[in-house]
């Protein structure tokens, strides 16, 4: 005799057969799940093989808005984010993510940088702000919120190593303002701008934006979606940029930009308007 195969749990049928429905009828079907408390859905993941699309809706209480963010497109693309703010009447579309994140940014502030990222196919520029404080302890802190604490710890070693900055000593404390959480490496740049504005008290320009890519050998390296990045920048009325080498085709003649494939040049620039004593050998 053979082994009968075990039942399928309930909640197994019951996708199985809305997933049938579905198929039959043509009909929409939205199924309804929890998160874990590290982000992932719970219980098995046979249901997210079965469904077309996974959408997160995430969000934060100590902020309005709210972000809808496709993680599985059978038939599309992937990383697309919807942005919504919480008001009084219900959930309402932000049209300019950008100028959202970008409220009440400290401008005059040193330790504030532009970043120019991508959620998808989207432009969406944010506030990252940096704090470099003297350590009382043996070893220094390190508080990241909303980027990679180990993408830190590598920038922080390459400002040492290639760029003879002295800042692996002191407290660092990164935020990605409004709660947004950054993936991409695109984003080092402005970290390391942020940095060494925090660390030589010189403010950055308020009408500049960052992106590239930090190698561990100490250049910038290109990244993808340039034109569309700079395309943001400018309608959102900034007038400079500084990133890595840029293809012909990306350039935008309404912008100044300063490309870099050195780190350390970017860092002198910054330290020569502060405090360079403090900030390089």
């Amino acid at each position: 005799m053979t082994a009968r195969p075990a039942p399928l749990p309930r909640f197994e049928l019951q996708a199985q057969a809305l997933t049938r429905f579905a198929k039959k009828s043509g009909a929409a079907v939205v199924l309804v799940g929890h998160v874990t408390k590290d982000g992932q859905i719970a219980g098995p993941r046979v249901v997210e093989h079965m469904v077309d699309a996974v959408l997160y809706f995430e969000g934060d209480t100590s902020h309005t808005f709210r972000i809808l963010r496709g993680v599985k497109n059978r038939y599309g693309a992937t990383d697309e984010i919807g942005v919504f703010e919480m008001t009084m009447l219900g959930l309402a579309q932000v049209a300019n993510p950008s100028a959202l994140f970008l409220d009440q940014r400290d401008e005059g502030a040193a330790g504030s940088a532009v970043f120019a990222g991508m959620e998808g196919t989207r432009p969406l520029l944010v506030e990252i702000q940096a704090l470099v404080a003297p350590s009382p302890l043996g070893t220094p802190r390190r508080a990241v919120v909303g980027w990679d604490s180990a993408r830190l710890s590598m920038v922080v070693a390459v400002l040492e190593t290639r760029c003879g900055v002295r800042i692996g000593a002191n407290d660092i404390y990164l935020n990605v303002a409004g709660g947004l959480k950054i993936g991409e490496p695109a984003a080092d740049l402005a970290v390391a701008a942020a940095l060494i504005s925090s660390l030589t008290g010189s403010p950055l320009p308020a009408d500049a934006v960052y992106f590239g890519e930090i190698s561990l050998a100490g250049g910038i390296r290109p990244v993808v979606h340039g034109s569309l990045r700079l395309r943001e920048a400018e309608k959102l009325g900034f007038g400079s940029v500084s990133t890595g080498k840029l293809s012909s085709t990306d350039r935008n003649g309404g912008l100044q930009i300063a490309e870099y494939t050195a780190l350390a040049d970017l860092v002198a620039g910054i330290a020569a308007k502060g405090r360079p004593a403090e900030a390089a050998e």
